[in-house]
């Protein structure tokens, strides 16, 4: 069993592994009319194999609470775009005292992460400011870590495309003496490039550790100018590999279709480029098989989904018409029971709603293969779903 260095990985152990996946590839034509060509699998073929490879440690998914989920509602946290910080505030510290079963929140955080760690918190800007991870969270979130004695200076906020993050309200104004930083970048003369001409995502991406597919991204100039998104190849963040050594991920409560796009999604989607390429055949797979790799299955030690308010229809992005004061936070360390609580939520409003009359056949699919991977609980019927109302 191979260890996965916490900061880093070497490229050439890692490209020797995937390149046993991509001979096959490589080699797909010339076995045309073959076996192989015969038995074609229906779906792409991923390089997951690589993942399961490394050595997990204490951290690792699910966590220090398998199968535990802590659902805190207040009624009075939100009115209209408003949201109450002291509500959310107090939210949080219950669920995370329910959560470890303490009394002192201190004493929660001081569980996951500790004054030597450099801590990123993982947000979601994605559908623009009507429906990002909230402020006040975030806010909640900080102030928390900093009563348990973690220097502001060594907490990071980010997510795959900085520009999103600015425009959502993260920035050092609101968040002083916190770096805020993304994987997709743009300079003060809205560049994506740099005087050479080089993305500047390029400079964020790890090529050391990818998740490999076998299909094939090209480079969209018109709608992801920003992105590196070619080849076969979706590389890690540095952000992830390189400068945290812990994340918490904080998603929103909102739906991706007849699924959800939660504390997974937040995760596989947010932390990896060439992406667009994924989601046809393998959005699934990706939610799921992305979080298996060290970077993000060794380091996320807690996930909280922001439910204060979210949307039951149209997402991932932000329809207005479906976006729901539904004031209540999810937490928990394992990302499969709780995204799997999240989807019940989700499914009982769109039921509830007439958005839908039966759920889809491959809502839960990211969760099954999930748990095949033994990163959490997907059995509705052993989790321990703990609600609680304020």
């Amino acid at each position: 069993m191979e260890k996965f260095d916490n900061q880093n990985i070497k490229r050439r152990d890692f490209c020797k592994i995937a390149g046993e996946v991509s001979a096959v590839a490589v080699f797909a034509p010339v076995l045309s009319g073959s076996i192989l060509a015969q038995t074609k699998p229906s779906k792409p073929k991923t390089n997951i194999e690589d993942a399961l490879k490394f050595e997990r440690n204490e951290n690792s998914m699910p966590g220090k609470f398998p199968a535990k989920v802590i659902q805190i509602t207040n009624e009075k946290a939100s009115e209209e775009a408003m949201i109450n910080y002291e509500i959310v505030y107090t939210m949080l510290e219950k669920g995370l005292c329910n959560l470890a079963n303490e009394s002192s929140v201190e004493k929660v955080w001081k569980l996951f992460v500790s004054q030597d760690d450099i801590i990123g918190i993982k947000v979601n800007p994605v559908a623009g400011k009507i429906l990002s991870t909230s402020l006040e969270l975030t806010k909640a979130v900080i102030a928390q870590l900093e009563k348990a004695g973690i220097n502001r200076k060594k907490i990071v906020i980010w997510d795959r495309r900085e520009f999103q993050l600015t425009e959502c309200g993260f920035t050092n104004e609101a968040f002083p003496d916190i770096e805020i930083i993304g994987t997709e970048r743009q300079d003060k003369s809205g560049s994506f490039v740099d005087d050479k001409g080089i993305l500047y995502s390029e400079q964020m991406i790890d090529k050391s550790i990818f998740y490999w597919a076998d299909i094939e991204g090209k480079y969209d100039k018109d709608t992801l100018p920003y992105m590196v998104n070619e080849g076969f190849h979706s590389y890690f963040t540095k952000i992830c590999t390189q400068k945290v050594t812990k994340i918490i991920n904080i998603p929103i409560l909102k739906n991706a279709g007849g699924s959800l796009t939660g504390a997974m999604k937040n995760l596989a989607y947010g932390s990896i480029t060439n992406t667009g390429r994924l989601h046809q055949d393998l959005w699934a797979e990706t939610c799921a098989e992305v979080c298996a790799f060290p970077p993000l299955r060794d380091k996320v030690v807690l996930n909280i989904i922001d439910g204060i308010r979210g949307c039951i229809n149209g997402g991932p992005g932000a329809n207005p018409q479906f976006i729901r004061n539904i004031n209540t936070l999810l937490v928990g360390t394992d990302p499969v029971a709780i995204d799997r609580i999240a989807y019940e939520i989700i499914l009982k409003k769109r039921l509830e709603e007439k958005i839908i009359k039966e759920e889809s056949a491959k809502g839960k699919a990211f969760l099954e293969l999930a748990q095949n991977l033994k990163l959490g609980t997907a059995d509705l019927n052993k989790i321990n779903w703990n609600r609680v109302s304020l």
